[in-house]
């Protein structure tokens, strides 16, 4: 029986959702899949290098975001690449936060993780938008998978593509894309403030403590270079995506438009012109109630495709959590191991 050792790198709200899920799924992943799993390293700001070799027992995991984890070798790792080598990971979760002008440090852990030899499955959408076709590339050549489902939506985005819609060309798409965005200007048409609103997402759990890469449109510019640099073939950076987010909108123009049934939202947008090239926007922009993203409120998301086969195809996550973005992961990992001799 093939017992996969898990590296954990970034150990926040989505690193301990997804342990939870794990644990959840533990006997139907060894019943369904023939995948074991034991947790052996552990990296976070906070925790620095840990690393278990035999795997960190349940117990200490469970209560880790609040008593820490005890490292179980000695010298301690100093850097990730002598954590992932002291860990023996097979698998790494990079969930670290997304530094959208660069992509570091998660494009540098990815790399390192597939050099290792592991597998590597990512939350940061940094790590495809300026570094996509490098590691795609290293992946292949080191036999090991580079996978990024949660990255863009809490729902099906890549994988939906790669395994439902082969062969199909995507000409366009439009998204709503951001939970935080949302929440804000539906608080703001109830008649409370932006400030209000950005409180709200931060109790819901959308919101970072410094809101700014959300309302400010940086989240949803990486998510619209990311889905046109994957599915649109382009070659896109983050500078050239047209962004504006939410802050210059006055409240009552948001009051006003939600009244007329027309709210706003923040819509990334990808398009191929007729010359082939690919451009990508984000924006605050009025929704149709007869259109795709009529009930894309709250934490609500939504997507929608133009593609050369299908003239519409919208997907739509109502009101996903936490667990909804570590699903993206796990099934990451489950497709990753399921090729593995």
């Amino acid at each position: 029986m093939k017992v996969y050792n898990l590296c954990l790198l970034g150990f926040g709200n989505v690193g301990c959702a997804l342990l939870d899920l794990l644990f959840e799924k533990r006997d139907e992943l060894w019943e369904e899949f023939g995948v074991a799993w034991r947790v052996t390293g552990v990296a976070s700001r906070g925790l620095g290098w840990l690393v278990a070799p035999e795997g960190f027992p349940d117990e200490e995991l469970t209560y880790a975001p609040l008593a820490g984890l005890a490292q179980k070798v000695s010298p301690a790792p100093v850097d990730v690449k002598e954590w992932l080598a002291a860990a023996r990971c097979d698998v790494l979760f990079e969930a670290t936060s997304l530094e959208p002008l660069t992509g570091e440090p998660a494009v540098s852990h990815v790399r390192a993780g597939l050099e290792h030899g592991a597998h590597v499955v990512t939350a940061n959408k940094g790590t495809i938008v300026h570094a996509y076709r490098e590691l795609e590339t290293l992946a292949r050549s080191r036999g090991r998978r580079f996978l990024f489902e949660a990255t863009v939506a809490e729902f099906p985005v890549f994988s939906l593509f790669r395994g439902s819609l082969p062969a199909a060309r995507l000409l366009s798409f439009e998204g709503v894309l951001n939970s935080t965005t949302n929440v804000i200007l539906d608080e703001i048409a109830a008649g409370r403030t932006f400030d209000e609103g950005v409180r709200r997402a931060q109790e819901l759990g959308v919101a970072e403590t410094d809101p700014t890469h959300d309302v400010d449109g940086w989240d949803s510019a990486v998510k619209a270079c990311a889905l046109a640099n994957v599915l649109m073939g382009a070659e896109l950076k983050i500078e050239e995506v047209e962004r504006e987010g939410i802050r210059g909108l006055k409240d009552e123009d948001v009051r006003a438009a939600h009244a007329e049934g027309r709210p706003f939202r923040l819509v990334a947008r990808g398009r191929r012109d007729a010359a082939g090239r690919v451009e990508a926007s984000v924006r605050p922009e009025h929704v149709s109630p007869r259109g795709p993203f009529a009930s894309a409120e709250g934490t609500t998301l939504a997507i929608h495709y133009e593609l050369d086969v299908l003239p519409g195809l919208t997907v739509v996550a109502h009101d996903p959590d936490l667990t909804s973005t570590a699903y993206g992961l796990l099934a990451d990992f489950i497709d990753a191991v399921r090729g593995d001799v």
